[in-house]
């Protein structure tokens, strides 16, 4: 059982007398060198894991693939595993994780090629292009920048030293040249991921999403297997005009699915969603009639946004500034960032809308606020909207 082969093409012979002689047998269908397969763990010895395949024959693993730095195993009986098959022989069906380790030359690497099985590799250094990648049996690669990863790296010099599982996409010259490439093998392991999340993953429910990139727009969010989009307005019950404030690419989130489009390859998330809604309290916290100091946050036509705490803005509307006198816009008397006492006059939970006038202003029980304001973007200022009003309350007394 220790014996490695030495012929391949005496392998690839009997490999293929005893599939026909299986087959001939009724038995399971036939493997291919390089297919991949499911394996379950039947027995685990000093030098081998013997698994069932399936097959007739049990399959043999060489222990060292499934055990740390430390020698510690990382698996168990019983456990199920991916493996790619490498050969039969004496009846005995070898299977392999990877190809890495011990006398692994250029033979094996040609058959790694040949058969799209993994091998591993670690970065030596930056050279032209991309990397200098080491297999086993210290033979030399190239992997370009292009395939060292899914996204671009933005400091390449931080993966030298490091290792992992590449795929080699180029062997000629006898081995001379060799190319790999590490993002066939992420972009397969994201393929079979998506496939398990189509099967589980719902709108509503809660993941965790590492955070690709920022855009004025929104967050780009990946949740291992998918990448979606965290629009801007998705962030925070209050207003963000910048993004990179409050994010950052890396950072970890825990966000709710909020939509799927399989079809179109579409994802959207919510972090707000994930956040205690400021509205619950709201009638409580802020009674009508109460005074508080807020910030201006925004200044419109109509007039300006006060944020009273986090989540929670109100409209003071242009009518309501100037101390009695008319003004054309709330700049004339407010700026972006002041801070303002107000008292809040009217709360509508429904729209989740509070009415503002300053501190000391009478409160008086009327619409004018969000609903006038935000249609009277033609600039007619407090004249005509008190013209409008009363033409208004002229037609509610005759009827």
């Amino acid at each position: 059982m220790n014996e490695e082969p030495t012929d391949l093409q005496d392998d690839m012979e009997e490999e293929d007398f005893a599939a026909m002689l299986e087959e001939s047998m009724g038995g399971s269908q036939r493997l291919d060198i390089g297919q991949k397969t499911e394996a379950t763990i039947l027995q685990i010895g000093k030098d081998w894991v013997f698994l069932d395949v399936g097959q007739k024959g049990e399959g043999v693993l060489d222990v060292r693939e499934l055990q740390n730095d430390e020698g510690e195993l990382s698996v168990e009986v019983g456990d199920t595993i991916e493996a790619f098959f490498m050969s039969r022989k004496g009846g005995e069906l070898r299977f392999t994780t990877k190809i890495g380790g011990g006398r692994s030359g250029h033979e094996q690497l040609e058959e790694a090629w040949r058969s799209g099985i993994p091998v591993d590799g670690r970065i030596e250094k930056e050279i032209k292009g991309g990397y200098e990648i080491m297999l086993p049996g210290n033979v030399r690669s190239f992997c370009p920048y292009s395939q060292i990863g899914l996204r671009r790296q933005d400091n390449p010099e931080e993966l030298i030293g490091q290792s992992f599982q590449v795929k080699i996409s180029q062997f000629s010259e006898q081995g001379r040249n060799i190319v790999v490439s590490r993002r066939v093998l992420l972009e397969e392991q994201r393929q079979s991921q998506a496939e398990s999340l189509r099967e589980t993953l719902k709108e509503g429910m809660r993941v965790t999403a590492e955070v690709t990139s920022i855009r004025e727009f929104g967050a780009f969010v990946d949740i291992g297997g998918i990448e979606g989009l965290l629009p801007i307005s998705e962030v925070a019950y209050s207003r963000v005009e910048d993004l990179n404030e409050v994010l950052h690419v890396g950072q970890s989130l825990e966000l709710v699915v909020k939509s799927l489009d399989w079809k179109n390859n579409k994802f959207s998330f919510s972090l707000r969603d994930t956040l205690a809604d400021p509205w619950q309290n709201v009638a409580d916290n802020f009674p009508v009639g109460s005074e508080h100091t807020g910030k201006v946050s925004r200044l419109a036509q109509f007039g300006a946004f006060v944020t009273l705490e986090e989540g929670i803005d109100g409209l003071i509307h242009i009518s309501k500034l100037g101390e009695g006198r008319r003004i054309n816009h709330p700049r004339e008397v407010l700026k972006e960032g002041q801070e303002l006492a107000v008292t809040i006059e009217k709360i509508d939970e429904e729209q989740k809308r509070i009415s503002l006038v300053p501190a000391g202003v009478a409160v008086e029980a009327t619409e004018t606020s969000w609903s006038d304001s935000l249609s009277s973007g033609s600039g007619m200022g407090s004249f005509g909207e008190l013209l409008k009003a009363s033409q208004d309350k002229k037609k509610r007394k005759k009827k």
